[in-house]
């Protein structure tokens, strides 16, 4: 139906919608950094929050579906506006300190709990407007286009994610941000308001009418069987699993920081644009052969060092392998793959998606896909899995599929006109690439294992062999991912001895022996490794280690020998340092090391100025905090000076080996010696100004200090390299 009562109505409808999916994409990052902190600063944070977020959203297309059968319009507007008054009375969606956990027990528990609680009800609201929105919207226009509005839900999620690193986190402290939030679904209730009350004015807006009075066409329409319901759940859990593990992927490796979860959802929101704004840009065939090469190109990353060693047999020192540690090309690669398979999945979607009268069911079972994907990625995958081994299994179903749509489109338009001697040919070199794809596959699973690998909430651990043809450096190392936690030479004579970044001529090797000249030391370190900084522990030191993951405390003690040979007493404190911290009495260290990783960049967390002021009430007088800030995508520089300046702390800069050597010596050594670079600071500038410090501090050039960060104000985004 559509008369003059109705003009204009399609504007309301947009508003809400736009307002609606802006809000439900904006919480995500602004909340997932919010609980960040509290949980290690680890990738499953964001996992986790991912599966919730995707969980709420089945249950709020599976409440549009079940309250748009409700009779009559009215029923379903006084349902739809309560629930947003109850949600009102839940803001603002900030948590306060009380919920911030004990310890690093349970953590996927208490950050659903916290989901819950926060953002629960209006989360559910909003991700029920666009399938609630789009079945009034076909009850007033009969005739309209509610796919589009899919589409135009989808923008408005897009633009709410990218304004969130870039508009809104850089220039809104975090309590703001939830208080703005909270002041915009308050806008959205009243656009909901609004709609009601022009929509209950509408004559002949009964039972029969909301209900949508089909078509000829869709009369004639067959019913959906099962096998369209299980494409749509397959086809969206795949795009959701491969979502989640690519990002996962990309943010282990780097840092763990909003852009690095953003830019992957975009691209996954940018698919469904795409697909359900003109079903004709989505060209089976080209989109199905793009995906395949990127997943070859993907795999093939992994089997360059092959080609290396084929290159270096007949004199070329090409070194392709070199692409395979540079982060930037590799992420590259992934978030292609990332886009492209998830045009295929959502193409052919959107090619498979039922009339109008069904759409409430179709994007309940498209939202069961993505909270599908969510649980095999957030909890089935840790269970099941002692690495990332989903990623691996998601682009090899992605690759399979794409394959399919391509051998139907060429069984469709090109068999029947090529010879068949060509079509042996094409086999072949299908089964080629899949054997390529596959293999490659297998190499990036198999290089991320070694004597024993470990998952859990904090990432992947493994224990690893290094230079077994070599006695003279032979050892053992820990590795997060790929980041190097520590390394332990297996000769009897150097076991112990303390290696890669933590070397005596180290920023803290240097400060421990130099403030150690003194008397007994008692040392606190935030973050294990392998305990590498406990060979320095002599008769009367007291080495005191914070460690949130406990399968690090375990693999340090039955792998390496650097805690139980210490002469030194030791503690090792499990869970989160600034926790633990702040709730112990001031442990009066003459050192406290920080030395805490997640992917290749300290967590933010303990980069604040309220970290610090817990860190200074722990060090005496004349202390030293040594911050460990090596990394290959982080310049941490600026933002140690800004809080050294703030506290008033004079500071030394130590990068050895030195910039210009520091390659070509780790070569010569192995792991016994990595380049390292470190920020000692001190209130008594004189402990800095020690033969053994001033001699190794340098100039950080380059580096311009920023805004002080805080709890409610930091971003990693701009000291990115």
């Amino acid at each position: 139906m559509k008369d003059r009562s109705a003009a204009g109505l399609s504007g309301w409808f947009a508003a809400t919608i736009l307002l609606g999916s802006f809000l439900l994409f904006q919480v995500q990052p602004m909340f997932g950094k919010l609980v960040l902190p509290w949980f290690g600063g680890s990738p499953a944070v964001w996992t986790t929050c991912l599966m919730f977020f995707q969980t709420v959203l089945l249950a709020g297309y599976a409440y549009a579906h079940g309250l748009s059968r409700l009779q009559p319009v009215s029923r379903q507007l006084i349902v739809h506006l309560t629930l947003c008054a109850l949600a009102l009375l839940l803001l603002p969606i900030t948590p306060g300190e009380s919920w911030q956990p004990a310890d690093g027990t349970h953590p996927i528990a208490r950050i659903l709990l916290l989901l819950a609680r926060h953002v629960g009800l209006p989360y559910l609201l909003l991700a029920a407007t666009s399938p609630l929105v789009q079945s009034w919207f076909s009850a007033v226009y009969a005739q309209g286009a509610p796919y589009r509005l899919y589409a135009l839900s989808n923008l408005g999620s897009l633009v709410g994610l990218l304004s969130y690193p870039f508009v809104v986190e850089p220039h809104l402290t975090t309590n703001r941000q939830g208080a703005l939030w909270s002041v915009a679904f308050g806008v959205y209730a009243v656009l909901c308001a609004v709609l009601a009350l022009r929509m209950r004015r509408l004559p002949g807006l009964g039972a029969e009418a909301i209900r949508g009075t089909p078509t000829r066409q869709e009369q004639a329409a067959p019913a959906v069987d099962r096998h369209a319901w299980v494409w749509w759940i397959l086809l969206s859990a795949l795009g959701s699993v491969l979502l989640m593990s690519i990002t996962c992927h990309v943010c282990q490796n780097v840092a763990v920081i909003p852009l690095l979860w953003i830019v992957p959802l975009a691209l996954y929101l940018v698919t469904f644009i795409i697909c359900f704004e003109k079903e004709r840009w989505y060209v089976r065939r080209w989109f199905a052969a793009a995906a395949m090469l990127a997943v070859l190109a993907a795999s093939y990353l992994v089997l360059l060092r092959y080609l290396d060693q084929t290159f270096l047999s007949f004199g070329l020192d090409v070194l392709w392998f070199h692409l395979t540690h540079n982060v930037i090309v590799e992420a590259t690669i992934y978030l292609l793959v990332l886009f492209l398979l998830c045009m295929v999945c959502h193409g052919e979607l959107v090619q498979r998606k039922p009339p109008p009268r069904r759409l409430t069911a179709f994007y309940l079972a498209v939202s069961a896909g993505g909270a599908l994907g969510g649980i095999l990625v957030a909890v089935v995958s840790p269970l099941v899995f002692s690495s990332y081994l989903e990623l691996n299994l998601s682009l090899l179903a992605g690759f399979g599929l794409a394959l399919f749509v391509f051998a139907d489109e060429a069984r469709r338009h090109w068999f029947p006109k090529v010879s068949r001697l060509l079509q042996p040919a094409a086999l072949a070199l299908a089964l080629a690439v899949s054997a390529i794809v596959a293999w490659g596959q297998w190499e990036a699973w198999d290089r991320e294992g070694g004597l024993l690998r470990v998952r859990n909430f904090y990432g992947v651990m493994s224990v690893k062999e290094r230079y077994p043809q070599n006695p003279q450096w032979r050892g053992l190392a820990l590795y997060h991912a790929r980041t190097l936690h520590g390394f332990e030479l297996l000769q009897p004579e150097l076991r112990g001895k303390p290696t890669t970044y933590y070397t005596e001529d180290s920023g803290v090797g240097r400060t421990l022996t130099a403030v150690g000249e003194t008397g007994p030391l008692r040392v606190g370190v935030v973050g294990l490794g392998v305990g590498t900084v406990a060979a320095y522990g002599r008769s009367g030191d007291y080495f005191r280690f914070y460690e949130i993951d406990e399968d690090v405390i375990r693999l340090a003690r039955r792998y390496f020998s650097f805690l139980p040979q210490s002469a030194a007493d030791i503690d090792v404190v499990p869970g989160d340092a600034r926790v633990s911290l702040e709730r112990e009495p001031s442990q009066q260290f003459d050192v406290l090391v920080l030395d805490a990783f997640s992917g290749d960049s300290i967590p933010v967390h303990l980069l604040t100025a309220e970290a610090f002021a817990v860190y200074l009430r722990h060090l005496r007088k004349d202390g030293v905090i040594a911050a460990h800030i090596s990394s290959r995508y982080v310049d941490l520089v600026p933002v140690v000076t800004a809080l050294a300046r703030h506290f008033e702390l004079a500071e030394a800069y130590v990068i050895w080996p030195p910039v210009g050597v520091g390659v070509k010596w780790a070569d010569e050594h192995g792991l016994s010696l990595t380049q390292s670079q470190w920020m000692l600071l001190a209130r008594d500038r004189q402990v800095l100004e020690r033969s053994l410090i001033r001699e190794a501090t340098q100039d950080p050039l380059g580096s311009i200090p920023l805004q002080l960060w805080t709890d409610q104000s930091n971003n990693l985004l701009e000291v990115l390299r």
